[in-house]
């Protein structure tokens, strides 16, 4: 049986979360300058250490799907926004607001990102870094003191020589894989991934978009986001991060939200 974990909002510099008469999460950030994040997000994990997040990679011959319906205010929002599975990588939670104590770790997703330029999120070359992407990450689960003893090596990140040496290391131990999408997002559509042992399977309006073997490790949690923030480390240059201005509220609507199990003996599902 699927369990049903609690949807909680995430909200910063005057963000909204709320359902409308017709039952659709509307996702909303202000207007604002750069230099201030402005988020809005509903996930399941914000109290969950990370050894606790609900979504566990299936059992071979099985499948975990998500699906959902959903639209945004604009083709090229100023930032990022997206929905699939995550394993909050980047997060330095050391239990404050409720949250649990959690540590940075290397990236597991399955989602849908849409990424304005400057974002540059690939450490391979010869995959897409931005705009809008079915993808995924695959990395070990290193141990907190290894991930501790490397962290001074971030710094190097953001002087260019070394920071296109870590890049090519780093393909090494963080797979992935990506493929862009050509519809329009402030249509209506329905998107499902399918997780599984062998890989994922992306598909839009019940068409297949992008299928890869690049699966993720987890537990993984359940995110839908949006926010002006971008990331970007590309071929030549070095690490670089901070947040764009929106001239214009910038939302995103989520509807008919499910999650379902597959496994050899039955099938299961939850709706939000």
């Amino acid at each position: 049986m699927l369990n049903l974990p609690d949807l909680r909002p995430n909200l910063t510099s005057g963000a909204q979360v709320m359902q409308t008469d017709e039952g659709i999460w509307h996702l909303e950030i202000p207007p604002g300058p750069k230099g201030h994040y402005r988020l809005a997000q509903l996930d399941d994990y914000s109290t969950l250490p990370r050894r606790a997040f609900p979504w566990r990679p299936p059992e071979a011959g099985g499948a975990l799907t998500m699906s959902l319906r959903a639209r945004a205010s604009a083709r090229n929002l100023p930032g990022t926004w997206g929905f699939g599975l995550w394993n909050d990588p980047f997060n330095l939670s050391l239990g404050l607001g409720g949250a649990s104590r959690r540590f940075p770790a290397l990236p597991n997703t399955a989602w849908f990102f849409f990424a304005s330029p400057p974002n540059y999120l690939s450490f391979r070359d010869d995959l897409p870094a931005q705009g809008a992407l079915a993808a995924t990450f695959q990395s070990p689960s290193l141990p907190i003191p290894a991930l501790v003893a490397a962290s001074p090596l971030l710094t190097f990140f953001f002087w260019s020589p070394t920071a296109r040496l870590l890049r090519r290391l780093a393909r090494r131990l963080i797979h992935q894989d990506a493929a862009v999408l050509s519809h329009d997002p402030t249509d209506w559509h329905t998107y499902s991934l399918e997780w599984r042992k062998t890989g994922v399977l992306f598909r839009v309006d019940e068409a297949t978009v992008f299928e890869t073997p690049t699966t993720p490790n987890g537990p993984l949690s359940l995110v839908l986001w949006i926010d002006n923030q971008y990331a970007a480390l590309p071929p030549r240059g070095r690490l670089a991060f901070g947040f764009l201005p929106n001239p214009e509220p910038a939302w995103i609507e989520i509807d008919h939200l499910v999650m379902s199990a597959k496994t050899l003996i039955e099938n299961d599902a939850v709706r939000y």
